[in-house]
């Protein structure tokens, strides 16, 4: 294969740096002020409460809200809020990406080798997709790949009357459909800016961890 200049730079860049993570993150809330109010954890789904990767994740978030001024409850029949915590990530789909080409690929004007038009081309096809990173691919033909879409759901209810005080949705597609990877940075996301604008939904990015 024959490979432009520029795209052999690109491909250097590319290959000499980690990958942000991106996430978007919407939040609905009306946390009164912070005066100490102590918490408790529980999964969304009993069937985690009490294992041991749910206690890894729940312990994070403990953290985060210790550092919102909030203290976990030393009595959980005590405790003034109920936080509950759900995650997953999906079986993932295929996406498939051209090559690289000032005329495009699969373009709209002019046949499959329209320019401005093109599902693939240089100036029709966007580098960005929702939560997702999607580097110049400098191969000749397709390339084929997975992509997953992982999900962290926080509620946060007061115990004594059970109205919810907070809901936040953080959401990320990568080539990853691994939890232990993926749900401590769905909950970096969670917790940049906390508690945020209710029905705002923001886009946060997660610097890749330094080797």
């Amino acid at each position: 294969m024959k490979m432009l200049p520029f795209a052999a730079a690109a491909l250097l860049a590319l290959g000499g740096c980690a990958t942000p993570f991106n996430a978007k993150v919407s939040r609905f809330q009306q946390l009164p002020a912070t005066t100490g109010q102590t918490f408790v954890i529980k999964a969304a789904d009993p069937r985690l409460d009490g294992g041991i990767e749910f206690g890894q994740y729940a312990q994070m978030v403990s953290g985060k809200l210790a550092a919102q001024g909030y203290r976990p409850a030393s009595d959980p029949a005590q405790a003034d809020l109920v936080v509950k915590i759900g995650y997953s990530v999906d079986k993932g789909r295929e996406r498939t990406v051209g090559t690289l080409s000032p005329y495009g690929y699969g373009g709209a004007f002019g046949g499959p080798w329209g320019g401005y038009g093109g599902r693939f081309g240089y100036y029709g096809r966007s580098r960005f997709a929702f939560g997702f990173y999607d580097p110049f691919l400098l191969d000749d033909g397709v390339t084929s790949y997975t992509v997953y879409t992982s999900e962290l759901d926080l509620r946060i209810d007061r115990a004594d009357t059970g109205k919810s005080v907070f809901e936040g949705t953080a959401k990320a597609q990568s080539r990853s459909d691994d939890l232990p990877y993926l749900v401590p940075r769905l909950v970096e996301a969670m917790f940049t800016g906390f508690p945020g604008n209710s029905g705002e939904t923001v886009k946060i990015t997660i610097a890749p961890e330094k080797k």
